[in-house]
């Protein structure tokens, strides 16, 4: 999973318990900043479910590379197996586990593609080497042998030695637009905290909820 470039952090953060907090977003960028400091690898993995065409759910993990008011975004192959899930069924779910810091946050909500220009501008901000494996990966697709992929890679080295390496079509991003936020805190003797935060619809106010362990 992991990536050189990034992840855009929001500028605002909110401190405090976490119970007192009215704004999901805020209270995520925080317990993600806390996230970056103290977990020791890959603060922004994330597992990501979405459904087959037959309704059978399908998990995996991957990096979020973007959050902000519109939602949580990560790149992907669109021609891989959660793009054309994605696609189908533009609705998804994920899950955030910090284990050093005991800490969970569930989200769910729609799914849409992040524009042209901005999927432009992160595929122009990752490593050379991330880039060219975006073009030789046919990914989710049967692989005949390890030595095809690694020609594969060798033919977009020589073709893209110089210049600018251009986005493939079938490399994009997906955006989340949370309806559902829930935030976990492990306490002792499993009395955890969990609050969850819904609305109706993008743009909608949020309303709060206390839940049982």
């Amino acid at each position: 999973m992991s990536d050189t470039a990034p992840i855009e952090h929001p500028t605002w953060l909110t401190t405090g318990d976490f119970t007192l907090a009215d704004e999901p977003l805020r209270l995520f960028a925080t317990w993600l900043e806390e996230a970056t400091r103290r977990e020791p690898a890959d603060p922004n993995a994330m597992a990501l479910a979405t459904v087959d065409a037959d309704g059978l759910p399908n998990v995996r993990m991957v990096l979020l590379k973007g959050v902000d008011d519109r939602g949580f975004v990560f790149y992907t192959n669109v021609e891989s197996a959660k793009g054309r899930e994605l696609d189908a069924q533009p609705k998804a779910a994920l899950n955030f586990h910090w284990k050093s810091l005991t800490r969970q946050v569930r989200v769910r909500g729609p799914v849409e593609r992040v524009s042209e220009a901005e999927a432009d501008s992160y595929f122009g901000s990752r490593a050379r080497l991330s880039q060219i494996g975006a073009w030789a990966s046919k990914q989710s697709s049967p692989l005949e042998s390890r030595l095809a992929f690694e020609k594969a890679v060798a033919l977009y080295t020589a073709k893209y030695a110089i210049g600018t390496v251009p986005r493939p079509a079938h490399w994009s991003g997906y955006r989340l637009v949370p309806l559902t936020i829930e935030f976990w805190h492990d306490r002792p003797f499993r009395l955890h905290e969990r609050i969850v935060f819904q609305r109706q619809n993008r743009g909608a106010p949020w309303s709060k909820t206390r839940l049982y362990p």
